[in-house]
C-alpha cells in the first residue's frame, strides 16, 4: 500500500512565512528556510512554497530563497506565486524544486500546464485550485466554483470539470485547498477533496482546514487523498509532524516513519 503523505505548506512574504484565514490577516511567524529546516529534521515528506505576493506585485519569485531551501533540506518540495512562463519554471527546477505549482497562471492559460508537462514531465506539474462552496447547480454541478488571485477573483468556472481538464492537460497532481476551510482548522472540506480524488487518476492532496491528526486521518480514509497539506497546526507548535506520523500510524494510516 502506498503511505500517505504529509506536507507543510509555508506561506512566504520577503523570506518570512505567514499564515492567515480564508487567505486574510497574514500574521509573520518566522524565516522560511529556518522552518523548511525544521519541519525537514522532525520528518516531513514534502514541503510546498507559495510566494503568496508575487503574482500580485507582477515580479518573479524570490529564486534566491528556492536556493536557499534545497541547499537546507533533502527531500522534494514545490514552489509556487510569481511563475509566468516555461523559463520560470526551469529557473525554479534549477535552483532545486522538484515541482512547480501553478493556480492562477492555469486558469487564465491552461497551455501553460501542457507546455509544463511536455518540457518537464507531467510529475513536475502541480495545479493548486481554489475552490469555494457555491449555491448554483446548474452552473456549478460539483458544487464549487474555482477562484484566482488569492480568492479575489471568481471564475466560473466548475471545479471538478477544471480539474479533469486540468489533469488532460498533463498536470501530474492535484492540490485542493479549500478556500472555506482554509486557516480555520476545523477540518478539511472532505466532500470536495473525495469528489475530486474519485474523478481524476492522478494524485490528490487535501488542503486548507488541518487542526489535528483526526482531520489528516478523514482526509485520507474519507476524502481519498493521497497526501494532506499542513499549516497552522504546526506553525503554532501545537503539533510536530512526528507526533502527527505517531497518532496517524496509531490509527492505521499508511506512513513513512521516521522514528
Amino acid at each position: 500500500m502506498l503511505t500517505k503523505r504529509i506536507i507543510p505548506c509555508l506561506d512566504v512574504r520577503d523570506k518570512k512565512v505567514t499564515k492567515g484565514v480564508k487567505f486574510q490577516n497574514n500574521v509573520v511567524l518566522g524565516d522560511a528556510v529556518a522552518l523548511a529546516s525544521k519541519y525537514y529534521e522532525d520528518g516531513c515528506d514534502e514541503l510546498v512554497f507559495y510566494d503568496i505576493t508575487a503574482s500580485a506585485e507582477r515580479r518573479p519569485i524570490d529564486i534566491e530563497m528556492v536556493r536557499e531551501v534545497a541547499r537546507a533540506i533533502h527531500i522534494p518540495f514545490a514552489v509556487g506565486g510569481g511563475i509566468s512562463n516555461l523559463e520560470d519554471m526551469s529557473r525554479v527546477l534549477l535552483a532545486g524544486a522538484e515541482k512547480i505549482s501553478v493556480n492562477s497562471l492555469a486558469v487564465l492559460n491552461p497551455g501553460i500546464i501542457a507546455e509544463g508537462s511536455r518540457a518537464f514531465g507531467a510529475q513536475c506539474i502541480v495545479l493548486g485550485m481554489d475552490p469555494v462552496r457555491v449555491e448554483d447547480p446548474a452552473r456549478f454541478p460539483s458544487g464549487y466554483e474555482i477562484t484566482i488571485r488569492g480568492f479575489r477573483e471568481r471564475t466560473g468556472m466548475d471545479a471538478l470539470e477544471w480539474a479533469r481538464r486540468a489533469e488532460g492537460l498533463g498536470a501530474g497532481e492535484i492540490v485542493v485547498n479549500s478556500v472555506d476551510a482554509d486557516g480555520t482548522r476545523s477540518g478539511y472540506e472532505i466532500r470536495l477533496t473525495r469528489l475530486i480524488a474519485e474523478n481524476v487518476r492522478i494524485p490528490v492532496v487535501a488542503s486548507g482546514g488541518a487542526g489535528n491528526p483526526g482531520h489528516l486521518a478523514a482526509a485520507f480514509r474519507e476524502g481519498k487523498a493521497d497526501a494532506a497539506i499542513i499549516a497552522g497546526m504546526i506553525h503554532t507548535g501545537e503539533y510536530t509532524i512526528s507526533a502527527i506520523k505517531k497518532e496517524l500510524s496509531a490509527a492505521g494510516i499508511p506512513i513513512r516513519r521516521k522514528w
